[in-house]
């Protein structure tokens, strides 16, 4: 077991994270005129955390946590779909688009929980941020499905 591994890892979902809050940010902002501009902040404040406690980790293992989003992770072009879905304020459209994204991240923080080559004190914390994950992947899940 290497820390390098633990803080590659780490680093990579702590983007991805970032990604999600910033698409949550732009959404919250899109969305002013619809029922979901708080959910949507409520989501980003929550991913922000879930990136500080990631970046924490990396700090214990002595290493530099990411702190920028990617233009180019798949994160942030399911965000930019969503925005497009806000420009024909289609509710259904938007929540299907949130909650691709949150299939997106739910997947990689999955794979990341799977890898037996990171340290327990890692996986805990990968675990840890995965329930907030979990949690709002849900939330968007009971939502789309609501409004199928």
């Amino acid at each position: 077991m290497t820390t390098d591994h633990d803080v590659s890892v780490l680093n990579g979902l702590i983007k991805t994270t970032l990604d999600s809050m910033k698409g949550y940010e732009d959404a919250a902002e899109d969305a002013e005129k619809t029922q979901f501009a708080t959910m949507f902040a409520d989501f980003a404040r929550d991913r922000s955390k879930v990136a500080g406690d990631l970046q924490a980790q990396v700090r214990s293992l002595g290493g530099d946590p990411e702190t920028d989003s990617s233009i180019l992770a798949a994160a942030h072009r399911t965000f930019m779909d969503l925005k497009q879905a806000f420009t024909g304020k289609d509710d259904k459209a938007i929540i299907q688009e949130v909650e691709r994204g949150e299939d997106f991240i739910k997947d990689k923080f999955e794979t990341a929980m799977r890898d037996t080559d990171l340290s327990p004190a890692t996986t805990t914390a990968i675990g840890d941020a995965y329930r907030s994950v979990k949690e709002g992947h849900d939330k968007m899940s009971a939502l789309k499905h609501s409004i199928a």
